[in-house]
């Protein structure tokens, strides 16, 4: 359904670490705004189930998969939608290095940053980011309840280790308006007041860091 209210960005990306519902919040500002959805398709990644079974083994391909899949929906998306783009992705193409520092060894990570410089030279910015934050033990339980094969095998250090570089990156992250939300308390696909207020604070966003906290008067 069309949300009577429309923001004036027209690129939002969403991110937040494994199980946090970057994906979930995603459909749902699609279907509110009418904007086109650029989603991820992580089950796709054949290289995945190797790297959580063997991190060292699987790492670099599972990387170079994900910046080659990434980069080409959002090309794909650029050429089908010219002329009046809006999207909201589940991704902000920037994670791509955040994920690649923890894993590869530096001769790996530093033929995966040529590849990936080539790759974005003219990817475009989203011009709103909203980072959705949870404890890792919150991120576990979740994980555990939507019961995706391939992450059972997440290990609670790896889990920390992400949830840990996602707080260090967004803490300098200044490339575009950021709202910050905190996830583990706020139910943004069951509370429809929370949902209502987030649309609001969207709507009213034009730089800077903002922090989403619902009234639930």
């Amino acid at each position: 359904m069309i949300n009577d209210i429309q923001p004036e960005h027209r690129f939002i990306a969403i991110e937040g670490p494994i199980g946090v519902g970057k994906t979930t919040l995603a459909k749902r500002l699609v279907e509110s705004f009418d904007y086109a959805p650029l989603l991820e398709a992580v089950e796709d990644n054949p290289f995945l189930q190797r790297f959580y079974k063997n991190p060292r083994e699987g790492a670099f391909a599972a990387q170079l998969y994900f910046l080659f899949q990434r980069t080409q929906k959002i090309q794909e998306l650029r050429q089908n939608d010219m002329f009046n783009p809006a999207w909201v992705a589940d991704f902000l193409m920037d994670k791509d290095r955040l994920f690649a520092q923890l894993v590869l060894d530096s001769d790996e990570l530093e033929l995966y940053n040529q590849a990936y410089d080539l790759q974005t030279i003219d990817i475009p910015q989203p011009d709103l980011v909203i980072y959705l934050q949870a404890s890792t033990k919150v991120l576990q339980q979740r994980i555990h309840r939507r019961g995706v094969a391939t992450e059972q095998q997440i290990s609670d250090l790896y889990l920390q280790q992400i949830n840990d570089a996602y707080t260090r990156f967004f803490y300098y992250y200044d490339q575009a308006p950021l709202l910050i939300i905190n996830a583990s308390d706020i139910d943004l696909v069951n509370n429809e007041n929370d949902y209502q207020q987030l649309l609001q604070q969207i709507s009213t966003m034009s730089s800077g860091r903002h922090y989403f906290n619902p009234s639930h008067n």
